[in-house]
């Protein structure tokens, strides 16, 4: 292969969940394959910035692809979890009703999702409700026992390094800049590198209609929908078993604002939904965050602002525009001769990731021949995780390796050990962000306070980064700029 000019059998553009699957699920054959990425990491958009939940299917419109993927998707979770080792929960979930209206809409919702063959979906008067979560609001409820709760950097990450695994190269820092149709493929500029490929998959989330005009193909248009959240600490965990939503209202450009535990025993308040201009304006806002503890206080009353440790917002892919809201249909086709279009994959792309992935696999099948590789490898193992361990694993392990013996983030207990397994992972990523997401470090209380120095110094004295180099997110985020002494 020339290094200059690498030509690949399938080029995937994007480094979300829905790229990392589809890589993975390609990877089973024998193709050339790579992954362009514009940003330092995977799931460095809207996939590691979202509520968390792998959703049961009642949401979506019988018959659409939405419903049926995401319905496959949530079957067969936490099976997939089990194999690429990531964290995930079934904790049912429930959606919280305030008002006649309210239970009129989750009738519906139930009908709906029967439609969709989601199971187990079931009304609760306000004495059951009381009954299961007596600290939650509200005059009654629906029951959806098979949503479920995951880590989704971690699940994007880990179908990323099982793909790698299998001979996926990842293009990391390489935004594309231009597209031009082959006889036979596409050549793709990214990066400053001429890529040439056969298949073209267009995965590209927020960017995706930008995308498929560079590949010339008009007419998508994605709109940007921002959603907030708030991180409580982990002290608030005790009050959550599940995730709690409203009953959802006509005209939102999301689910409503509702309250998650997360696998790491946090709680997460939002998203909020608003239209904005940019599909990279992540920022949080003041109005808005006071509206998001409001609309929490009424599901779950015992709330209080001294639980708050963060904040941080993700945006969705929305077809729907604004004023009309709602969600249009997920679009997976093949536009022209070996370009697939991924467009409008909001939530819930990522429950769905690994069905919408067949699908384009099935889509490639009709016109390559797809011979199985031999040697696949479907499992992947994550880092063993010390603060989980029982006290004779956790001796073991320090016996086996010093370094699990030294505690580096005290909030979270995270040890070097787990630290250097976070910066020697197979996708070469070394920026902070890369390794809080991998290590859970720097995500307690102190906000890497006390432990992000000690980080910092490990990648500069033991990885061989100058202070300079050690960044947050990669380009343009350096957490240094000169020394003082």
């Amino acid at each position: 292969m020339d290094k200059n000019h690498p030509t690949y059998d399938i080029l995937i553009l994007g480094g979300g969940a829905v790229g990392c699957a589809i890589a993975r699920e390609l990877s089973r054959y024998r193709l050339n394959i790579a992954v362009l990425e514009k940003e330092a990491d995977v799931a460095a958009g809207t996939s590691g910035r979202n509520s968390a939940v792998v959703h049961a299917g009642f949401n979506n419109r019988p018959g659409s692809l939405m419903a049926k993927l995401c319905v496959a998707g949530n079957r067969g979770f936490e099976a997939l979890c089990r194999e690429l080792d990531v964290p995930y929960r079934k904790t049912g979930k429930l959606l919280v009703a305030f008002d006649r209206e309210d239970l009129a809409v989750l009738q519906r919702l139930v009908a709906q999702g029967e439609a969709n063959g989601c199971r187990g979906l079931q009304l609760l008067s306000q004495d059951q409700l009381r009954a299961k979560l007596p600290q939650v609001g509200g005059i009654g409820a629906m029951a959806s026992p098979e949503t479920g709760i995951f880590d989704p950097f971690l699940y994007t990450v880990a179908l990323a390094e099982n793909a790698a695994a299998n001979g996926v190269a990842f293009f990391l820092n390489h935004t594309v800049t231009a597209i031009t149709p082959l006889p036979q493929g596409f050549a793709v500029t990214a990066g400053g590198t001429q890529f040439t490929t056969r298949y073209l998959i267009n995965s590209a989330g927020l960017f995706s209609g930008q995308i498929a005009a560079l590949a010339g193909v008009e007419g998508y248009h994605i709109y940007p929908c921002r959603g907030e959240y708030f991180i409580l600490d982990q002290i608030a965990g005790d009050l959550l078993p599940m995730p709690i939503y409203p009953a959802p209202k006509a005209g939102l450009g999301g689910l409503g604002v509702h309250l998650t535990p997360t696998v790491h025993g946090n709680i997460l308040i939002g998203p909020s939904a608003e239209y904005i201009d940019s599909p990279e304006d992540t920022a949080s806002t003041q109005p808005v965050m006071d509206q998001l503890f409001r609309q929490a206080q009424q599901l779950l009353p015992p709330l209080r602002r001294r639980q708050i440790i963060g904040s941080y917002a993700g945006i969705r892919p929305k077809q729907a525009p604004p004023g009309e809201g709602g969600y249009w249909d997920f679009v997976i086709r093949e536009d022209r001769p070996g370009l697939v279009n991924l467009i409008g994959i909001e939530s819930p792309g990522l429950t769905a990731s690994l069905p919408i992935a067949r699908e384009v696999v099935e889509i490639i099948g009709q016109s390559i021949d797809l011979v199985p590789r031999p040697g696949f490898q479907g499992r992947r193992q994550g880092i063993r995780r010390f603060r989980d361990q029982s006290p004779q694993e956790q001796a073991a392990l320090i016996a086996a390796n010093p370094d699990y013996g030294e505690v580096v983030c005290r909030c979270q207990k995270v040890t070097r050990a787990e630290l250097r397994q976070a910066v020697e992972n197979p996708l070469g990523v070394k920026t902070l962000a890369g390794i809080k997401y991998r290590a859970w470090a720097t995500t307690g209380r102190c906000n890497g306070g006390y432990c992000l120095p000690k980080i910092a110094q490990m990648l500069v004295e033991d990885y061989g980064l100058a202070p300079e180099e050690v960044t947050y997110r990669g380009a343009g985020s350096p957490l240094f700029t000169g020394r003082v002494k």
